[in-house]
């Protein structure tokens, strides 16, 4: 994979030690093992060589110091996870001792605070039974019925080409539909204001320079927060009182059996954490899938041969489950490109992972997107094969967390069925109304946000079938 920084890393010189450091002394008596590692370069440590290609890094460090190891990062002491079993033992923590909350708020914080996943624990339980309540089938059939209209038109509307840019016109689209399903904004002056509030706050989240300097990346997201939050305080009584379907009236009136329901201060903060993780992990799914289906086009064959065998020009919610081939190769799409890169925590008291000692205040980190391209658990990790999730082989059973695109345990993605429809129902229109291919040589340069993106907005040769 080309990542846009992999110049920039190779630039660097290797600077893996000739023996692991201890990341801290176990106590005395306790039988733990110190985590073995090494910080980097001073100051960055090896921020630089994760961001130019997370995967190789992930390799090496697991090559040298095994699925548990510690490394430097963003000027903290990171723990790095890259097993199915070490991942299995944070994200279960059955000892609450590894803190969602503060491991987040250490990257996204500022811009996404108060979501569902930068919650903990009992609060976040009772958060999640609320919010629970606006993902249930009769909820997601409404929200599908309001999106497929939108999908449908806009998708059939594209402008075939030689240098279509497919990465780009997907996340407008499903930017559009985030502001008219989720908020309820009309589109219009106000809704290109949102998408650009949307799109700054995103942004921040993934800075280098984490510092409020006027004009920079971090300054301007701060800013987006600021804009999304007036307008949800701004609309709310009017949701409160109506009758909408869209998310934000939904969540302004959700309540559980026992009639908990949200403060207004925790619908602004839950809305503007569902937009980003909705529209942005879609938006890659999507748009990776379509990548490898231009690269594999015996897979866009297959796939189109089954929508047009299902004989419907779009997708009803019951009609998710029969188009089994797409959803093997939606289920490849995220093992190869996991639109969630990484699960993040942070202890919150003195523990262990697997019989290494992590101390207070260490931050976790989980690359499961490492740990879906590992050969150990995949055969040819990198190969994009998707009949590897069929009956006859279900590569996946390997170990329970060897695919968890959607994380797991108490924080497993509450969004995951909606992501799925979102992603289905623009990939099933694509196949009914065009072909596309890239060129052999062609290979997407990735950039690092929520997952891997695309740096240059993936042009493909987009033809419309003949009718």
């Amino acid at each position: 994979m080309a990542w846009r920084a992999q110049r920039a890393g190779a630039r660097l010189a290797e600077y893996y030690p000739e023996s692991a450091r201890p990341l801290a002394e176990p106590p005395p008596g306790s039988g733990l093992k110190p985590v073995p590692g090494d910080f980097g370069f001073p100051g960055v440590g090896y921020t630089l060589h994760a961001l130019a290609d997370p995967i190789a890094f992930a390799r090496k460090r697991f090559d040298r110091w095994g699925p548990i190891q510690w490394f430097g990062m963003l000027g903290r002491r990171v723990v790095g996870i890259s097993s199915p079993e070490a991942l299995e033992a944070v994200m279960i923590d059955r000892n609450k001792a590894l803190s969602a909350q503060r491991g987040w708020e250490f990257l996204i914080g500022p811009f996404f605070r108060g979501g569902l996943l930068l919650r903990d624990f009992d609060e976040h339980l009772f958060h999640r039974r609320i919010m629970q309540q606006a993902f249930t089938r009769p909820r997601l059939i409404g929200y599908q019925e309001m999106t497929t209209p939108r999908i449908t038109r806009a998708i059939a509307d594209w402008r075939p080409g030689n240098d279509f840019r497919v990465y780009s016109a997907i996340k407008k689209l499903l930017l559009q539909q985030a502001i008219e399903v989720f908020a309820g904004a009309e589109l219009g002056r106000e809704a290109v204001r949102l998408q650009r509030a949307f799109e700054d706050a995103v942004r921040g989240g993934a800075a280098m320079i984490r510092t409020n300097m006027p004009g920079g990346v971090w300054a301007r997201g701060l800013r987006g927060r600021q804009v999304l939050e007036e307008y949800f305080r701004r609309e709310l009584p009017t949701k409160r009182a109506g009758h909408g379907a869209d998310l934000f009236s939904v969540l302004c009136r959700a309540t559980t059996e026992e009639g908990h329901a949200f403060t207004d201060a925790e619908v602004v903060e839950h809305m503007i954490f569902v937009m980003m993780a909705a529209h942005d992990t879609s938006t890659i799914a999507s748009s990776m899938l379509v990548y490898e289906l231009a690269r594999n086009p015996e897979w866009q064959q297959r796939l189109r041969a089954e929508s047009v065998a299902l004989g419907k020009p779009s997708l009803d919610y019951a009609d998710l489950d029969r188009l089994p081939a797409l959803d093997l190769a939606f289920k490849e799409a995220l093992r190869v490109y996991s639109p969630v890169a990484q699960q993040v925590r942070e202890a919150s008291t003195d523990t262990d992972i697997l019989g290494y000692y992590v101390p207070k205040g260490t931050l976790v980190l989980c690359s499961t997107y490492a740990i879906m391209r590992t050969d150990e658990y995949w055969h040819d990790a990198d190969v994009f094969d998707p009949d590897r999730f069929a009956d006859d082989r279900r590569e996946d059973k390997s170990h329970r967390f060897a695919w968890a695109p959607f994380g797991g345990g108490a924080h497993k993605c509450i969004g995951l069925y909606f992501g799925a429809m979102t992603v289905k129902a623009v990939v099933h229109q694509m196949l009914l109304h065009y072909h596309w291919s890239v060129p052999d040589d062609y290979a997407v340069p990735l950039v690092a946000g929520t997952g891997p993106m695309p740096a240059d907005g993936l042009p493909i040769r987009l033809e419309r079938l003949a009718r």
